[in-house]
């Protein structure tokens, strides 16, 4: 199982708390923790998933490995900048935003553009017509989050079987 958490690259102290929660909580699931690999969010999320013994990849903007933070096990390097974005929430069941900016932003459209459920952290909220658009699912922990994720991404598995058993 590989689960996006997503977040601006720099990050208040209590949104990285959340990353880094997440990523321990992943990791004590077994869930591979997938992200942009810089700073911030993305950061914290790999430090708390490798405090816990789990696996971390990190979608580079850049063309360097190095620029991966410390906690990233595979450091993937794609020289496309921020349509790096696309792969890092193409490659998870689903998407756990944490705070963040118009970089995360755009992640959370690619993801529900995809129909990969978007679990929502003190992130964005979306309205369309003047309406509330609840397509981000609101969460009040990381603990929340990631309980959700994971049984949100078990669901899809399900589905995926059940349509590939079915053809």
């Amino acid at each position: 199982m590989i689960i996006a958490v997503i977040g601006n690259s720099s990050c208040s102290p209590e949104e990285a708390k959340l990353a880094e929660t997440a990523g321990e909580l992943l990791a004590q699931q077994g869930v591979t923790v997938i992200c942009g690999g810089l700073g911030g969010v993305m950061e914290a999320a790999c430090r708390g998933a490798k405090s816990k013994g789990g696996l971390t990849v990190g979608i580079l903007p850049g063309q360097d490995s190095s620029a991966a933070n410390p906690w990233v096990d595979i450091p993937v390097v794609t020289g496309i900048g921020e349509a790096r974005n696309v792969t890092v929430v193409k490659s998870a069941q689903v998407v756990i935003a944490i705070g963040g900016s118009y970089g995360t932003l755009s992640e959370i459209a690619y993801a529900l553009k995809s129909n990969i459920p978007v679990i929502g952290l003190n992130t964005w909220s979306l309205s369309r017509d003047g309406r509330e658009d609840d397509s981000i699912i609101r969460v009040q922990s990381a603990t929340e989050a990631v309980d959700k994720a994971i049984s949100l991404a078990k669901r899809r598995k399900s589905h995926e079987i059940a349509s590939l058993r079915s053809q």
